[in-house]
């Protein structure tokens, strides 16, 4: 089976886009998703949307966990559109009930059975959702990793794509779909076979410019939501 993985989209729907156009011409059917829908950019709604048609397993990302601490908390949604920019705010003020509904429904983390292998998916690392596993972690934190016994680890958060085997453990960051960190502007995402157990790692060209524009637009204040975007 071919799984298309993604993660940290961010409210940033032009780079979905072209993630599920390179997901359509490489007929993958299967998408998973390891958390952060929303956050930083402004087209929420529009993710989810796009994410209708697929059959999608997925689970909630840090950002999530701040949506729905900021729905009754006016004095935190503040405090993280001054550090984070209004990508939460809109959430707030365009997502359906239906779609909010959604997310509040996702699992911290999940384990997959397939074919008598098991995958897990979690937002940071197996046991705490808000850490972060860089490609360059100590190799005492791989080796926890695989002490768990999954064989396929699939994280997200860092904004890093990563492959690691460590003993019979794969772990797999696709990067981040909505903004990339490591310095190759595009959407990235990754593929799995699990018949084969190859793992490629994509990145999608697509139009940067609606999405800074909105940003410096929106938040002179916070250069870093357009530049992190577009930097080598």
């Amino acid at each position: 089976m071919k799984l298309a993985l993604l993660s940290d989209i961010h409210g940033n729907h032009f780079a979905l886009q072209a993630v599920l156009d390179s997901i359509k011409q490489n007929e993958v059917e299967n998408l998973i998703v390891t958390g952060d829908f929303v956050g930083y950019y402004f087209w929420p709604r529009e993710v989810l949307e796009l994410f209708q048609p697929w059959n999608v397993i997925a689970i909630r990302g840090n950002h999530e966990e701040m949506f729905f601490k900021a729905v009754d908390d006016a004095e935190f949604l503040d405090s993280v559109n001054a550090k984070y920019g209004e990508g939460l705010q809109v959430a707030l003020e365009t997502l359906t009930d239906e779609q909010k509904d959604w997310l509040t429904g996702l699992p911290e983390s999940l384990v997959i059975d397939l074919a008598a292998k098991k995958i897990l998916l979690c937002h940071g690392s197996p046991w705490n959702p808000d850490e972060y596993i860089y490609p360059d972690a100590q190799d005492e934190v791989f080796d926890r990793c695989a002490d768990t016994g999954y064989d396929w680890i699939i994280m997200g958060h860092t904004h890093y794509p990563m492959v690691r085997q460590t003993r019979n453990t794969t772990i797999i960051n696709p990067g981040s779909v909505g903004q990339p960190r490591n310095r190759q502007p595009g959407a990235h995402w990754a593929l799995l076979d699990t018949k084969s157990h190859e793992v490629n790692l994509f990145c999608e060209k697509y139009d940067l410019t609606p999405v800074i524009q909105a940003c410096r637009k929106r938040h002179p204040d916070l250069p870093y939501l357009a530049n992190v975007l577009e930097r080598t």
